[in-house]
């Protein structure tokens, strides 16, 4: 049976990563890459599905683990009856191999280690062919599957029933180098990795890395461990940012919302953009705007919410039977269907991450302002159609307030880019719309006997996602609105203290109730609390939430607030990047407390307001609504409405109210020359 999720640690060459347990088992490797088929799979199964065990064979050793300084370097120390070793393992970085290393040295005394070593390639659906291997004086083995072979040098080890096992001794003083190497199975082996080699390599290449972060306030190694992780997840070639390393971990024990992270969300690669950004990695925003380009080329009618790590388009779901689950939790899934889904806020998170690009001094290319033209251009074109959400609702499409929020937002930094940047577009056409959305949202995803804005127009029910509204500029932290809609995040969606994403009770994504508390989400209420004056709730919270952190530093996707595990796809970078801003937000809090400006470049959050067209509803009084707060006088709730309620409460498409922008789509050569056709109201229509 596989570990706690959070007692795994996380060693990558920013191509790939392995999960190694407290136990000494790397327990899941995919090779080469992230979205690769699995060659040790027994964190979705047992042993049997694929492992490689290296550890002390008295049974009551125990064990510390640390990374070596700020790095995937990771130190293990066994203490044993007989005496004490360290285990350093890492992936190379940099060598143009997929080579992982695991280095034995003896500390005091005598250990026996024992090796266990299983290969299962294919998710676990093809045994290979093992032959010994001999290279110099390193003995070893060979095995191969289909495409994939991999060479394990340094250890004598024989089969027995479907595996191979060894054993070794080492005194103090001793070292005993194990390697394994991947390559496709028609090359001819590569050579034996030079250990010390790639070992300082590695260290230099991580410890430099994480020398430039910049981070002057409390969490500071949360920050930098946060600011690796989002690092490792993003591939050294293509530039893609993947969610998180594993596939199938479920949110809820037992259960079936087991999804595959192992692919580039264009929402949390944005995200993460953003967050590196901040701490000014300005390199990576550049490969990552590289990668955006390539990903999306063509027409911007076809944009999908996620790729492959190099662009890929094709990530169809499919249910992988060879694998039973995490602790039994099936199916196991490989691809994902949400690839398919139209997710309103996702071209808003690309164009408000762009726009941070920009003014961090990261100049706009031939392509990059055209491709931001196209896709606010599909922004024109789709802006009344209904959508499946941030949180991929594999129910009906609906009005989701924060995705409503997002198109605002795309058109607010289409717009920011003309008036503040210099740069080209129909800014007039744009500002209409903006301003139209925006009067749309206020009246149609604010529900005033709630006193809240709404998961999606008239549901009702809150959804943690509405604490993004202040992030992009839509609103302030406390705007009267602002705050009444978390009073009510609080009061419907806290759970022992921390968020949960929305309540699955009411059926909205057509999956089963339950799921526990989402850190990104109790991380977004830290950023309020700092940012409207709850400064001492958003330590305490803070400090909470780090404390999930694993022993390496490590955070999933959620948590489970009862017995402190670790829930869901791990390492997460929603949840990483989520951490980052609360860090940052507390920071900017506290140096507000102590009278000092916030520094070039800090994003402050709250309202913006861009070019000359601000909208009359914000000089308004906003009403608060019935939730016992503070009221003003508002006539918001009398306004014209851009969409029709029936009876049953359900939403219909909004009406054309004036003249909609003509959309901007790019000439066939992809340079975006501004192509201007008139938009057609496209609520029908799907991808």
């Amino acid at each position: 049976m596989p570990q706690n999720i959070e007692d795994y640690a996380l060693i990558s060459d920013c191509h790939t990563a392995a999960l190694i347990g407290t136990n000494g088992s790397i327990d899941w490797l995919c090779l080469p890459r992230y979205d690769s088929e699995s060659v040790f799979g027994a964190l979705l199964g047992d042993k049997d599905h694929g492992r490689w065990k290296l550890a002390p064979d008295d049974p009551g050793a125990v064990c510390t683990r640390r990374y070596d300084g700020d790095t995937f370097i990771l130190v293990t120390r066994w203490k044993t009856h007989n005496g004490e070793v360290e285990v350093t393992e890492f992936m190379p970085h940099g060598d143009g191999r997929a080579d992982l290393v695991r280095r034995v040295r003896g500390l005091q005394g005598s250990v026996t280690m024992e090796v266990d070593l299983r290969f299962r390639f294919g998710y676990a659906t093809a045994m290979p062919w093992v032959r010994q291997l001999r290279d110099g004086d390193a003995p070893g083995i060979i095995a191969v599957a289909g495409p994939d072979a991999v060479a394990l040098r340094g250890l004598e080890i024989k089969a027995s029933n479907h595996s191979h096992r060894g054993e070794f001794t080492v005194s103090e003083g001793d070292i005993v180098d194990i390697t394994m190497t991947w390559f496709p199975s028609h090359r001819s082996i590569p050579p034996m990795p030079d250990v010390d080699k790639g070992f300082k390599k590695t260290h230099d290449w991580w410890t430099n890395w994480a020398s430039k972060v910049q981070h002057e306030g409390p969490y500071y190694d949360e920050v930098i461990r946060s600011l690796l992780v989002l690092r490792a997840l993003t591939h050294e070639e293509t530039g893609g940012i993947v969610a998180a390393a594993t596939t199938s971990l479920p949110e809820q024990f037992g259960g079936e919302r087991n999804w595959d992270y192992r692919f580039v969300w264009l929402r949390d690669a944005a995200l993460t953009l953003e967050s590196l950004l901040l701490h000014s990695y300005t390199s990576e925003a550049a490969n990552w705007r590289a990668w955006l380009l390539r990903a999306i080329a063509g027409d911007p009618a076809d944009v999908q919410i996620m790729y492959g790590l190099a662009g890929e388009r094709n990530l169809a779901e499919r249910d992988i039977e060879s694998l039973p689950g995490y602790r039994g939790a099936s199916p196991v899934r490989v691809g994902n269907a949400a690839v398919d889904q139209f997710q309103a806020d996702v071209i808003g998170e690309v164009m408000v991450a762009l726009d941070k690009a920009r003014k961090a001094g990261l100049d706009e290319t031939d392509f990059s302002w055209p491709l931001q033209r196209a896709l606010v251009g599909f922004v024109c074109d789709t802006w009344d159609r209904p959508d499946q959400g941030i949180w991929e609702i594999r129910g009906p499409a609906r009005y989701f307030t924060q995705g409503r929020v997002m198109v605002w937002a795309a058109l607010d930094r289409a717009i920011s880019a003309v008036r503040d940047d210099g740069l080209d577009g129909p800014v007039e056409d744009w500002e209409k719309l903006r301003d139209k959305i925006r009067e749309e949202i206020e009246e149609k995803g604010f529900d005033k006997k709630l006193g809240s804005y709404t998961q999606y127009y008239g549901s009702g029910t809150t959804d943690a996602s509405l604490l993004v509204l202040p992030q992009v500029g839509y609103c302030d932290y406390d705007d009267p609105r602002m705050l009444s809609t978390v009073a009510a995040i609080e009061k419907e969606l806290l759970v022992d203290g921390l968020l949960l994403r929305y309540r699955t009770e009411e059926n909205v994504d057509g999956l089963p109730p339950g799921e526990n508390p989402f850190l990104a989400c109790s991380f977004w209420l830290v950023e309020q609390y700092a940012h409207s004056n709850r400064l001492d709730e958003a330590r305490k919270l803070m400090d909470r939430l780090v404390s999930y952190c694993s022993e390496t530093g490590l955070l999933s996707e959620e948590v489970d607030p009862r017995t402190g595990h670790h829930v869901g796809n791990t390492p997460q970078a929603f949840s990483h990047l989520t951490l980052l801003r609360a860090a940052d937000a507390i920071t900017r809090a506290e140096k507000k407390l102590k009278g000092e400006e916030p520094q070039q470049g800090e994003d402050t959050g709250g309202r913006k307001d861009h070019g000359k067209n601000v909208n009359p509803l914000e000089e308004k009084s906003q009403d608060y609504g019935d939730s016992g707060g503070p009221q003003t006088d508002s006539d918001l709730g009398d306004r014209p409405s851009g969409q029709k309620h029936d009876d049953t409460g359900q939403t219909e498409a909004p009406s054309e109210q004036g003249e909609t922008p003509k959309s901007d789509k790019p000439t066939p050569s992809g340079q975006g020359g501004a192509k201007k056709e008139q938009a057609e109201t496209s609520s029908e229509r799907r991808r």
